[in-house]
């Protein structure tokens, strides 16, 4: 099976700091994974990597197949190959309307050149009814995004990275200072992503909720991955007790 992600032997220094010694990541199609571990492990370095809003000093990556020149390689050629990253702030204007949220940078246009502003809200309109599920009569896409809760705040905008294209969708603490209910409904958003085919990687702090809906957990520990686990040979405790031993000797 083609990987849809493979990177060997990253590493990335800022200056002085050694960011990420050498990791090895792997994501496979149709796939969730959660990439674990504590602040300073490098998560959020790893995968601005594959986003392409930093470049590795050292090592290689593989994107569906294809070999990246690091050189040549940013946000637009990531997202042109289907890389989309939702970011826990800043992924949303919250007092712009839904529709401008969803085609902010991405327009579509009529023959004239100009935002067909009609098409967008029909969009946009199909896709919260798809993606979040909302069909109440007074639900516009002129509302703004501050009439949504945070749960479905955030499947607006993994809707808004499916609706493009996007088969590589990173989600960043997708989940956090949300209440339980809300947890639901991005836990079932991050379902929806395995079931449409594509793939997808969650960094969180949390186990309790990812580990509901990942196939393998990868342990990052002070730049470099530390275990890869498939979720059918490991309990939740168990990989709570190697995230907990990360501040010590890390056994396989």
């Amino acid at each position: 099976m083609e990987a849809m992600v493979e990177m060997k032997g990253i590493g990335k220094s800022f200056g002085s700091v050694e960011a990420l010694r050498q990791v090895d990541f792997r994501l496979n199609p149709g796939e969730v994974v959660a990439l674990l571990g504590d602040n300073g492990a490098g998560k959020s370095t790893l995968i601005k990597i594959l986003s392409g809003f930093h470049s590795a000093d050292r090592g290689s990556m593989m994107v569906k197949g294809r070999e990246i020149d690091f050189k040549a390689y940013d946000v637009t050629v990531a997202r042109s190959l289907g890389v989309e990253t939702v970011y826990q702030e800043r992924s949303l204007g919250e007092r712009q309307p839904l529709w401008r949220n969803v085609f902010i940078g991405r327009h579509r246009l009529n023959r004239w050149g100009l935002i067909d502003v009609k098409r967008e809200k029909m969009e946009t309109m199909e896709l919260l009814s798809s993606v979040l599920g909302l069909r109440g009569a007074g639900l516009s896409p002129d509302a703004s995004v501050e009439t949504l809760s945070g749960g479905e705040r955030q499947g607006l905008a993994i809707g808004r990275a499916m609706h493009f294209g996007a088969d590589i969708i990173v989600l960043d603490e997708p989940t956090t200072a949300l209440a339980l209910s809300e947890v639901g409904k991005v836990l079932s958003f991050i379902g929806s992503i395995r079931e449409d085919g594509r793939s997808c990687i969650v960094i969180s702090h949390d186990l309790g909720h990812v580990y509901k809906v990942a196939d393998r957990f990868v342990l990052m520990d002070r730049g470099s991955t530390v275990g890869d686990y498939r979720k059918g040979d490991i309990t939740p405790e168990e990989l709570m007790a190697r995230m907990i031993g990360l501040n010590g000797e890390v056994k396989p």
